[in-house]
């Protein structure tokens, strides 16, 4: 499913929960696919995309109008938890949305230098035991030579 559209739909439950008098906290599993949906979309109007199929001008177009109906939401959103909530609400929110991302970049840098060090580690195992078997049939090579063996 494309971000925008899971955005549009979780919004739409959004509206609706609010409407039947739900609070906002009890909205939270559809404010967060919102949000997920939005920052996909807003990633998608960054990266350079590139289809046979279609123009630049329509892939631009398609992508700004995308990333603007995503910011409208967005907006949408803000008012909403504003209104039911508070501005310190909305900024609290914000907050621990970025404190959120940081703390995920930051174990997902950490994975991938685990995963690097991992994969160093086992070449390196696998360069002692060659050595060492290399080592190994040069002895037994030898061995063999000196007695005639050969």
């Amino acid at each position: 499913m494309e971000p925008i559209t899971t955005a549009v739909a979780a919004f739409s439950a959004i509206k609706a929960g609010v409407s039947a008098g739900k609070e906002i906290a009890s909205l939270g599993k559809e404010i967060g696919k919102m949000f997920d949906a939005i920052d996909d979309v807003k990633n998608q109007h960054n990266k350079k995309k590139s289809s046979p199929f279609r123009s630049v001008n329509e892939e631009a177009l398609d992508t700004f109008m995308q990333k603007q109906q995503a910011q409208d939401m967005e907006n949408n959103l803000r008012e909403i938890i504003v209104h039911t909530r508070g501005i310190s609400a909305w900024q609290e929110l914000i907050r621990l949305r970025g404190q959120i991302r940081e703390e995920r970049k930051a174990a997902e840098r950490a994975a991938k230098k685990q995963r690097q060090e991992t994969i160093e580690a086992i070449a390196l195992s696998g360069a002692v035991i060659l050595g060492i078997v290399l080592v190994c049939g040069l002895v037994v090579w030898g061995y063999m030579y000196r007695n005639n063996m050969l």
